[in-house]
């Protein structure tokens, strides 16, 4: 099973951030004051808030907002619920965010947040109830131009509907209009932007089609494999449906199956939606953990949590390219692991950027207040990915490194800038 708790607790994803952090602040010789700065997170919100569940009882949860840095512009970063989400998570996915948004060339900070709960043992009202208490927790801690939360793993636009709703009510009447912006990723008919649901996916299969175009490699008849079917692995697969590219292996949960035949991935999805697992679908063959991880394929999409491919996982990848659609799916020895067999890796920060992005658009759009068309929304999201993909690509063969240090070093780049134009108080 690909999310096992010895898995996602094996590592710690902030010392990943770190070392990834250092590496490219080595490597491109960035200065000691900054880098110190940006060594800390800014600040850390944690709110212990009770709820009352449907059977009348009292529970307290947990919940987390880390603020990295805003140096750029207003913070920015999902909201997570799991059962693991603790403060390193959270410190960790707030920095990755910074460099993100930095990457993109964005005016927006670093931040995210999450609550410590497994959401498939509450109901749809107690879900609501939690997310209601824990935005009020928040308080002046998020804001349309402070901290704008976004959806995550296990949140979605009616969760940031009902953030949209609670804080609306808990300001002054005549700002209310004016503070839409407050959360990205809501529903369109609440100042949801079209093309969000699927914007992360679509980030990383443009970031695909510029590999693709750039090495001269033909994307019709490839074979890929994605970890995770929920938002991002699922609307991966369906994008890369007509470009001809043919899916052999999904893992989630639930478990793993493999077709070298390949897995219509709307059929695939219509059996989720009915069956609730991946097991089972018609046609494809149940394999374990180890053998997904070791599926021979051209590309792999790697769209569930982090620390998957790792030191023990690593050596078993057999593709030319990972495009990573997840959080810090790749940790530092398995980075070096990929790097040692030839394995193109497109890093976190710019394959998944697609979602921040499109949040920048609809924030955009709410400010502006303006509605633009799914075309328009696509073509502005690819112009910003091939974009970056050509700054990644100049810094990577001037500092003859990685793609992954490249990126980093970019958005570092970015941010020294500002800092030493503005210069540090007092």
């Amino acid at each position: 099973m690909v999310m096992k708790e010895s898995m996602t607790k094996k590592q710690n994803l902030y010392d990943n951030v770190l070392i990834q952090f250092n590496n490219a602040a080595e490597k491109m010789g960035l200065d000691p004051h900054i880098r110190k700065i940006l060594a800390k997170t800014t600040n850390e919100i944690i709110v212990n808030f009770p709820v009352k569940m449907d059977d009348g009882n009292v529970q307290v949860f947990t919940g987390y907002r880390v603020q990295h840095n805003n140096t750029l512009g207003p913070y920015k970063g999902g909201l997570r619920y799991h059962q693991n989400v603790d403060i390193n998570m959270i410190r960790a996915l707030a920095s990755w965010m910074t460099w993100k948004t930095a990457l993109a060339d964005i005016p927006f900070g670093g931040a995210k947040g999450g609550i410590q709960v497994d959401p498939t043992k509450y109901s749809q009202r107690e879900i609501e109830r939690i997310t209601r208490r824990f935005t009020y927790s928040l308080g002046s801690n998020i804001g349309p131009e402070y901290d704008i939360p976004a959806p995550d793993v296990n949140t979605n636009a009616q969760i940031m509907a009902w953030i949209l709703d609670t804080y609306l009510s808990g300001i002054h009447p005549q700002e209310r209009n004016r503070s839409v912006h407050v959360v990205t990723g809501k529903p369109v008919a609440s100042g949801g932007s079209q093309g969000r649901e699927k914007a992360t996916a679509q980030g990383v299969v443009f970031c695909i089609l510029e590999w693709a175009k750039r090495n001269k490699f033909d994307l019709n008849g490839a074979s890929y494999f994605v970890q995770g079917f929920g938002n991002v692995g699922s609307w991966a697969a369906r994008i890369m449906k007509p470009l001809g590219a043919k899916l052999v292996g999904v893992e989630d949960v639930s478990g793993a199956v493999y077709n070298p035949n390949g897995i219509d991935p709307d059929d695939l999805l219509e059996f989720m939606s009915k069956m609730g697992v991946l097991t089972g679908f018609p046609g494809s063959k149940k394999i374990d953990h180890t053998q997904f991880m070791s599926i021979k394929a051209d590309i792999f999409i790697p769209a569930a949590l982090g620390n998957q491919i790792t030191g023990e996982t690593a050596p078993g990848i057999d593709v030319k390219l990972v495009a990573e659609g997840a959080n810090g799916p790749t940790d530092p020895e398995g980075d070096i692991i990929l790097q040692e067999k030839g394995v193109e890796v497109i890093p976190d920060i710019f394959a998944n950027s697609g979602g921040v992005i499109v949040s920048y658009f609809e924030w955009l759009q709410n400010k502006r207040s303006e509605f633009w068309d799914l075309e328009d929304v696509d073509t502005k999201l690819r112009k910003k990915i091939v974009k970056t993909y050509k700054n990644i690509s100049d810094i990577r063969k001037q500092y003859n490194t990685d793609f992954r240090t490249a990126a980093n070093i970019v958005s570092l780049i970015r941010l020294e800038k500002v800092y030493k134009e503005r210069g540090i108080f007092p």
